[in-house]
């Protein structure tokens, strides 16, 4: 083993250990596992090395996928704060290029941090993103400002947390101030929330009154998808809505806020729809299988019911009645290609 070109018996071994440690970070106990062969001799050092490359391999398929992230708004959308645990923080440049397209434009030093529960809705079901920030619980430290929630790509029941500390205090060296284990306490924004909150119960309840106007005097009416961001707010459905129905539609909204109609989530599996008579709301991918709802406890959907109009499956989050959406406008109706656009908006500022 003293031979040229050939690493002393244990220098070899020093340094697939540092090889292995560094490649893997794997914790004490592997390390320790491997250390236990001891006997060798220099025919099978060849065995020991592919023992090694073997472990390398069956450690990354050994390596389970992190936990989802609890949904806490989906229980209680009135949660401000919260407290729990960082599991992870990652430089933006270090996400799956999957992941990496979900955020447009990041800033410099950004980074994506990810709990076992959050209280952001992340961006989806045509709901914006909560923004807000995270410190430190004990004691409260610099402030990471959180502007963009998503679902993982590559683990889709995860929930990434988008943004950067404060410019006042970089992180030394491009360093997180925050360690995976740390308490932290989520802070969202609750003015941004409660718009949002506004916006996505109108968006209900505007495709309730637009299926009690129209769902018997349009063939093959359906209510599609909406969209419910403050620029862009809209119901589309199927079948070609006349413009003459914006003003009726109007009045039917404005009858559904003002007689303050609880909104109500509950939780469905299939047999429950079917009991209501809403079948045809049972989520479906476009290959017509039915898509088992992630992050729900017991495996069922959430849906939102305006009690007296309508019943959504739908994960976002809700005003308490109807009528604090506050004014909701009907704006312009749009038709193409055998469907119709109707969009609304609500007024601003109510947030307190």
């Amino acid at each position: 083993m003293q031979g040229r070109g050939r690493l002393p018996r244990l220098a070899f071994l020093s340094q697939c250990h540092r090889s292995l440690y560094a490649s893997l970070s794997v914790n004490k106990n592997r390390l320790a596992a491997i250390s236990n062969i001891t006997s060798i001799s220099h025919h099978n050092l060849p065995t020991y090395h592919f023992q090694i490359c073997s472990f390398r391999v069956s450690a990354y398929r050994m390596s389970t996928p992190p936990p989802p992230t609890q949904l806490l708004f989906h229980h209680d959308a009135s949660l401000a704060t919260h407290t729990t645990t960082l599991l992870t923080i990652t430089p933006f440049s270090s996400l799956p290029a999957p992941d990496q397209s979900l955020f447009k434009s990041p800033p410099t030093n950004a980074f994506v941090l990810t709990f076992p529960s959050t209280i952001f809705h992340p961006q989806g079901g045509g709901q914006p993103s909560d923004e807000g920030h995270i410190t430190l619980t004990y004691p409260p430290s610099v402030a990471f400002s959180v502007i963009s929630a998503r679902h993982s790509i590559t683990n889709p029941s995860q929930v990434l947390h988008l943004g950067f500390f404060a410019p006042s205090v970089p992180p030394p060296d491009e360093r997180p101030l925050f360690t995976p284990g740390d308490q932290i306490t989520q802070t969202i924004n609750a003015n941004l929330r409660n718009y949002h909150s506004r916006l996505h119960t109108a968006g209900h309840v505007l495709g309730s009154a637009v299926r009690h106007l129209l769902e018997s005097q349009i063939e093959d009416f359906d209510e599609l998808k909406a969209s419910h961001f403050p620029d862009s707010a809209a119901c589309e459905f199927r079948g070609l809505i006349d413009s003459k129905w914006k003003e009726p539609i109007q009045e039917k909204v404005n009858e559904f806020l003002a007689a303050k109609m609880p909104v109500e989530v509950e939780w469905w599996d299939e047999e429950d729809f079917r009991r209501e008579g809403l079948e045809r709301l049972i989520p479906r991918g476009k290959d017509g299988e039915v898509v088992k709802p992630e992050n729900t406890d017991g495996g069922r959907w959430r849906v939102v019911r305006i009690v007296g109009a309508e019943v959504y499956p739908c994960g976002g989050t809700h005003v308490e009645r109807t009528d604090l959406c506050g004014e909701v406008r009907v704006r312009k109706v749009g038709r193409g290609k055998g469907c119709s656009r109707v969009g609304y908006g609500v007024v601003p500022g109510l947030e307190g």
